[in-house]
């Protein structure tokens, strides 16, 4: 019995804040997956080795997380006064499914440096030292990211001393501004409140903030749903009754949010909305041992993604918690003790992040000009990815 046998295409396998997924140029893709659809997919599930009923991914790039089941693709900016565009799918680990519904906000951070080392950015535009500035469309969301790309002697840095909760070796800063985070045609919060009552059938009845900036995310109060902001992965990710509670919860609110009409089609957009739980500052030990003083943050945050307590933070959702936070009134403002602020410091379970949000508002509407966080990038490997060529 005869086989097709493997293709090999062109990829770079990189970690972007706390992610790590494998980059393509649009134009390396064999051409039936240059184009939005079935074969694309199926193509990245292959690359992933999804779905795995055993949750491993062993045949395939993925790291059997929401934090390393992801890729990236790149192409020329077909956007005026943009350099790149940059397209995210998430791949579901046990399910033959991409969710294009959202970006990562943690790869954004290496999108810059694989677009210049792609030859994706015109070379004009690169300092042979400094810093490079990559002006990055993000096609799933349609939004404008600026990444500051240090350079020396003509290439991307990628080495330093720049230390990222969650990543365990230090490397070069990347600083990332997220533009206007929220279309001025759309609702930062969609219902028109700052906080609001959502039943969720089964569950409770919970106070909730509901932003649309950088992702949609929905949330609580830590003390509502029976936690101190301060766990860690296992106390969440082990717990099945807690699982289904937050996709219960979530569900609910992405229909309040207006993201989907009926409960069965969360199922189908797993990447948003984002749920997350706050509370006021308290002191904590991190995933790695590390001490978290309640003297060094503002407040603590959790959140999920894919169905489970993420290992950090998801740097969207970094983006919503920074808006929230510069808005008197939502409940990650009041956590944080309240007032106005330009930027805020939060526990997760690796340890902390700061981000920054220029935010202002008229007439009772608010404004987010932009979300400012640092992150770092590094290539792991680069040459070709193999899968067998009748998987699309």
């Amino acid at each position: 019995m005869s086989h097709v046998p493997q293709i090999k295409i062109p990829a770079t396998y990189m970690r972007g804040g706390t992610s790590k997924g494998v980059f393509f140029n649009l134009t390396d893709l064999p051409e039936s997956a240059q184009v939005e659809g079935p074969a694309r997919d199926a193509l990245l599930l292959r690359v992933i080795g999804s779905p795995d009923p055993y949750a491993k991914q062993t045949d395939g790039m993925g790291g059997a997380t929401s934090s390393t089941s992801k890729t990236v693709i790149l192409s020329k900016s077909c956007q005026p006064d943009h350099d790149v565009d940059y397209l995210f799918g998430q791949v579901a680990i046990d399910r033959s499914f991409v969710d294009w519904s959202g970006n990562c906000g943690n790869l954004t951070a290496a999108v810059g440096s694989f677009a210049i080392s792609s030859g994706l950015v015109d070379a004009q535009q690169i300092p042979d030292n400094g810093v490079a500035i990559v002006r990055i469309w993000q096609a799933n969301i349609k939004k404008t990211i600026i990444a500051h790309v240090p350079m020396t002697d003509g290439e991307v840095q990628e080495t330093g001393d720049f230390e990222l909760d969650g990543v365990t070796f230090p490397a070069a800063e990347v600083q990332v501004e997220f533009i206007s985070p929220v279309d001025a045609d759309d609702a930062m919060f969609p219902s028109g409140n700052l906080v609001d009552q959502l039943e969720v059938p089964g569950v409770g009845n919970f106070q909730v903030t509901m932003i649309n900036a950088g992702i949609p995310t929905i949330f609580l109060n830590a003390k509502d749903i029976g936690y101190s902001g301060t766990e860690l992965q296992e106390a969440i990710n082990t717990d099945e009754k807690a699982l289904s509670m937050f996709e219960t919860i979530r569900t609910y609110g992405a229909i309040r949010m207006g993201l989907i009409e009926r409960v069965e089609q969360a199922a189908d957009r797993q990447h948003t909305p984002k749920v997350a739980f706050v509370a006021p500052a308290q002191g904590y030990t991190s995933s790695s041992g590390k001490q978290i003083s309640a003297a060094d943050i503002d407040l603590n945050v959790r959140a999920l993604s894919m169905g489970k307590l993420h290992h950090a933070m998801m740097g969207t959702a970094a983006v919503a918690i920074g808006t929230a936070a510069a808005i008197p009134g939502t409940l990650v403002n009041l956590a944080a003790g309240g007032g106005e602020r330009a930027s805020v410091t939060f526990g997760h379970p690796s340890g902390t992040l700061k981000v920054g949000a220029d935010a202002s508002e008229n007439n009772a509407d608010w404004t987010v000009n932009k979300v400012v966080m640092s992150r770092s990038a590094r290539v792991l490997m680069e040459g070709r990815v193999c899968i067998p060529g009748d998987c699309f």
